[in-house]
Formats: structure tokens, C-alpha cells, sequence
């Protein structure tokens, strides 16, 4: 019997992928393996300027035999990091050196993101892998960024709030549960907000995404949680990738 789209959902996005941190993921991708469930693969084709994906064959067929299981693969910026020189303006010291480093697509002229963006996609099909979403690394996006994303042929971007249909940014709501994982203080708060936040939306919310990244996988804190919470979510939702929940008009 169908179940109903009115059910809803839950989906297991993992964030930068790429051949030197894919690894990290085995016990969990294991662990969702045996339960069965898709996962959304942020994949990076040129992680931290470590070497493109296409030239390590392995990756590319263990990326291909995911979309066989029926993954979904995701472009995930291109680089995946910010290394310009930055401003002393306050605004832009936090956001580039303090939130984060790789926030590759804040700052970048609209032709350079055209340029990364219709390379990505290009590479992923040539890959034989379809693709239908863009996530800018850290969910960061700039006026300009903006602009020349809604100009290239993808559906969907997404915010730590929801999923946005392009090209008008029309916001569905579908917000994440995400860790930061790298101090101890750090997971204690990522913890307790977490916590909430799921309280908040696991009754309202008809998607809701968890986003993992592989320092999550490293400690026991974190990926206790992520296991649970993947274990509480399948008794009250469905598991689904993001252009599996789209496609199924939601």
C-alpha cells in the first residue's frame, strides 16, 4: 500500500563529500545501509584544492553505486573554501573568519560563480550523475552569487531554514538539525540546541533535514545523537532525499 504524501519527512544530507572525508562516514553510512535509507550527498569536486573527484576512480564508482541505491548527489560549491584576502570591516571579519573559512560563494564576482557552477554541473554529468541542486558551502550566498545561480538550470538551493525553488528562491520550509562538532563546548551546545530545535518542528515541520558532516563522525557525542535521532524520526516520518520530497509534490 502508498503511503501518503502527507506523511512527513525526514531526510540524511551529508555534507562534504569528497575522496578524503568520505571515510569518515563509513560507520554511518553502514549503519543507514542496513536500515535502508537514502541519503543526500553534498558532494565537493575539488575539496579544499586536494585533487578533483574524476581523478579518483574509486570515488567515482562508490559515488555512482550510491545513486544506484538511490542517493541523490548534491553540488557542494566547488573548492570549498574562502582563501581572499578579507576586509577589516566587522561584518565581514565574522562571517569569513570567525562563522567560517569556506564560505567560497559570499564573496565571489557573478562570472567567476557562473563559471564554478556550470563546471560542477558539467562535471557531474559528465560523471553520469543527474543533478538537481546547488548548496553553497556553509549555506552562504552573496548578492552576486545569487543572482548568477538563479541564471543556471538547477532547482533547488537551500538555507539552514528550507529548500529554495529556483530560480525565484521560493522558500519551503524545511529546517535542519546541524552540529558543530569541532570543541567539546561546542557539541555540549550543539547538543542542547539540537534538542530543542527538534522538539520545535518534529510535530510541524512536513521536512525536516539532518546535516552531518564528517567531524561529527568522529565523536561519540555527536554521533550517538545523529544514530538516535535517524532511529526517532523513522517511527514518525518517511525517509526521503530532497529531490525525492520535491518530485512527490511535498
Amino acid at each position: 500500500m502508498t503511503e501518503p504524501l502527507v506523511r512527513p519527512a525526514f531526510c540524511i544530507v551529508l555534507h562534504d563529500v569528497a575522496p578524503s572525508r568520505w571515510p569518515l562516514y563509513r560507520p554511518l553510512v553502514e549503519a543507514t545501509d542496513r536500515l535502508g535509507l537514502p541519503l543526500t550527498l553534498l558532494v565537493v569536486p575539488d575539496f579544499h584544492r586536494q585533487g578533483r573527484i574524476d581523478r579518483d576512480p574509486d570515488f567515482v564508482r562508490r559515488m555512482s553505486a550510491r545513486l544506484a541505491r538511490g542517493d541523490e548527489i548534491v553540488l557542494h560549491g566547488w573548492f570549498h573554501d574562502d582563501p581572499g584576502p578579507v576586509s577589516r570591516r566587522p561584518d565581514e571579519l565574522f562571517m569569513r573568519r570567525i562563522y567560517t573559512h569556506e564560505g567560497e560563494f559570499l564573496r565571489l564576482p557573478g562570472a567567476e560563480v557562473r563559471r564554478r557552477l556550470a563546471a560542477g554541473r558539467k562535471l557531474f554529468l559528465r560523471l553520469g550523475w543527474p543533478v538537481h541542486g546547488f548548496v553553497p558551502p556553509a549555506w552562504l550566498l552573496g548578492p552576486a552569487a545569487r543572482r548568477a545561480l538563479a541564471s543556471q538550470p538547477f532547482t533547488y538551493t537551500s538555507n539552514p531554514a528550507g529548500l529554495l525553488l529556483l530560480p525565484a528562491f521560493r522558500q519551503l520550509a524545511a529546517p535542519t538539525l546541524v552540529w558543530s562538532a569541532t570543541t567539546w563546548w561546542r557539541r555540549f551546545i550543539s547538543l542542547a540546541w539540537n534538542t530543542c530545535r527538534l522538539d520545535r518542528h518534529r510535530h510541524r515541520a512536513p521536512l525536516i533535514r539532518l546535516g552531518l558532516h564528517p567531524v561529527d563522525i568522529r565523536h561519540r557525542m555527536a554521533r550517538t545523537y545523529w544514530l538516535r535521532t535517524i532511529s526517532e524520526l523513522l517511527e514518525e516520518r518517511r525517509p526521503v532525499t530532497k529531490n525525492q520530497w520535491l518530485k512527490a509534490g511535498r
